[in-house]
Formats: C-alpha cells, sequence, structure tokens
C-alpha cells in the first residue's frame, strides 16, 4: 500500500540531506523538495542531492522545485549553469519584434529545462505573469515581462508552452498578482485596494488567460475587493475566485509561509494548515529547520484527492 503524500514542500538545510532531515522525509514523505541557493555547489553535488530526496521518500517523480528564471532570480549561475536575462528582456522585444521575442523566449525555456534536468529538478517556478506597475516593488524588478496585460499574456503562455514542450514543468506565479504590491511580502503584508472591474482587467488578466495547465503560486497580498481581511494564501473568498472566475484549475501551491506578510495571522503550523483549508493544493515551506518542518507536517493532511487528480493529470 501507498504511503499518503503530505500536502507540503519543503527546503532543506546544506549541500546534503543531514541524517535528521533523511529520517523527517522518510516519516512525512512531503509532496517534494524546492532548491536554494544554500543547496547548490557542483552539478555532481546537486544530483546527488535530488536522489537522495527522491530515495528518501520512495518515488522516483516526487517533484523537485527552484526558482530559476534568469536575471536576478537564479539559484543555478555560472560557470556551471547559464546566465539567461531578465523577463523585461522578452517584454521590451516583444514592443519591437514580436516574433524574436516569442523565439528567443522559447530559447530561454530550453535552456532552463536542459540546466534543471540534468540536475534531477523537475518543476521551476517561472514564468512571472504579474503586470509591472509604476510602483512595483523592487523585488519584482525586471521580473514581469510588461505592464502590457496583453503581452504579459501572450509571452506568459509562451513560456508555459514551451517549460512542457521541453518537459519542465512551470509554475506561474503569483496568482492572482504582485504587481500593485508597494511593499516587499517577504518583510511585510501588501494590500491592494484597487477595484475588482480593474484587476479583472489587468493583474488577473494573464492568469485567465493561460489556457494549458501547468502549476501555479498564490500570492500572499490582501486584495479588498474580494476579501478585507485576509491575504489570498489564507482566503476561502479569493482561492475560490481564482478557480471559478480566473479560471485557473492547475495545481496550486503557496508562496513560502515563513514570509513576513503572513506573520500575523498565526504560527507557521497554523498558517500552512490555513492554506490548504483556503484551497491551496500543497504549501511551500522552506526553511531548513528539520523541528520546524516537523511540526508543519504534523499540522498538514496528505494531499486529497483532488490535489492527487490535478497533480497527476497534468504530468500526463
Amino acid at each position: 500500500m501507498e504511503r499518503p503524500v503530505k500536502a507540503v514542500i519543503f527546503g532543506c538545510s546544506g549541500l546534503s540531506l543531514t541524517p535528521d532531515e533523511k529520517e523527517l522525509f522518510r516519516q512525512e514523505n512531503p509532496l517534494g523538495l524546492i532548491i536554494f541557493d544554500r543547496n547548490v555547489q557542483t552539478p555532481d553535488q546537486l544530483r546527488l542531492l535530488t536522489e537522495s530526496f527522491r530515495k528518501c521518500v520512495g518515488r522516483p517523480d516526487a517533484p523537485v522545485l527552484i526558482d530559476q528564471e534568469g536575471g536576478r532570480v537564479q539559484r543555478l549561475k555560472p560557470p556551471y549553469w547559464r546566465d539567461l536575462p531578465f523577463a523585461k528582456t522578452y517584454g521590451d522585444l516583444f514592443n519591437t519584434h514580436p516574433d524574436q521575442a516569442i523565439m528567443a523566449l522559447k530559447s530561454h525555456a530550453k535552456a532552463l529545462a536542459q540546466d534543471l534536468s540534468s540536475v534531477g529538478i523537475t518543476v521551476d517556478c517561472w514564468p512571472c505573469l504579474d503586470i509591472e506597475t509604476p510602483t512595483i516593488t523592487h523585488v519584482m524588478a525586471g521580473r514581469c515581462f510588461s505592464n502590457n496585460p496583453e503581452i504579459v499574456s501572450i509571452l506568459g503562455q509562451t513560456a508555459v508552452d514551451a517549460c512542457l514542450h521541453f518537459g519542465l514543468m512551470p509554475v506561474v506565479k503569483h496568482i492572482p498578482g504582485y504587481g500593485r504590491a508597494v511593499v516587499d511580502p517577504h518583510h511585510d503584508l501588501p494590500v491592494v485596494h484597487t477595484p475588482l472591474s480593474t484587476l479583472e482587467q489587468t493583474d488577473f488578466y494573464p492568469f485567465k488567460q493561460v489556457k494549458t495547465q501547468a502549476w501555479g503560486m498564490i500570492a500572499h497580498v490582501i486584495y479588498t475587493a474580494l476579501d478585507a481581511h485576509l491575504p489570498a494564501t489564507l482566503s476561502k473568498t479569493v482561492l475560490n475566485h481564482v478557480r471559478n472566475n480566473i479560471g485557473f484549475q492547475g495545481f496550486l501551491i503557496s508562496d513560502d509561509m515563513r514570509m513576513g506578510a503572513l506573520a500575523a495571522f498565526g504560527s507557521h503550523p497554523e498558517l500552512a494548515q490555513q492554506a490548504v483549508e483556503a484551497g491551496c493544493d500543497a504549501v511551500l515551506y522552506c526553511d531548513g529547520s528539520v523541528d520546524q518542518m516537523a511540526q508543519v507536517a504534523n499540522a498538514l493532511p496528505a494531499l486529497s484527492t483532488q490535489s492527487l487528480s490535478r497533480l497527476y493529470q497534468m504530468e500526463k
């Protein structure tokens, strides 16, 4: 009988799994592992790390994730891996040479897929479908394709399709948009007061246009037009809107539960539980502390039947 898979993706502390991490992963069977700078040294080292994780959970197809976008957000860096440009590079090129931008973006996705698959990474938290705004926080600078929702939609769909074509699962982020956030959610809670009618035509629009099933990452942002009290990650109202109005039917994960934007809403285990109850398929918990990971795992259920269906439907 197969063990149930916990609705969580964990990080780890270093270049290889510690004995305590191995034991925790064996016991709790988390859905996946996410890789950060602290986990990367050489291709051989990283390949051994991803293999070790899959051996612990006993699932050769267990997802291993990374944030490998291009520009400032690249966990894998030269000299072993390619240095790729920011998303904005393709949006700017699209303004004058749309065909060239699309071809260049497809090449970008191919390079990502090749670099990541060679070390056992199967899921990339890219592309960002957030809309660039004049007040966008510095943490998102350059990571958005454009300030034009139509261009973001076209390039976003191109990136998703190209990733899937080359065997890499993309995670579109940050649903339903960080573009209007004026504070960094790693430290503070963004609150967006924009009317729903405007959001539907701008921030939400690119996510609604994604016609291919991919993973998605929900944003730690309060949208007062939908829920004035809870950030999207913890709000059944917002997540219902994402599913039923925006129409995103893919596998939905939270952004990191440790980010400062959620600090006022509970402990990490409580937050993880709230996010799954609100409608996230799984949560990201990126800290490398075994004790904290164990507490989060204890608070979480196994992946629901519906979440498993979303997960395996996209793997076919």
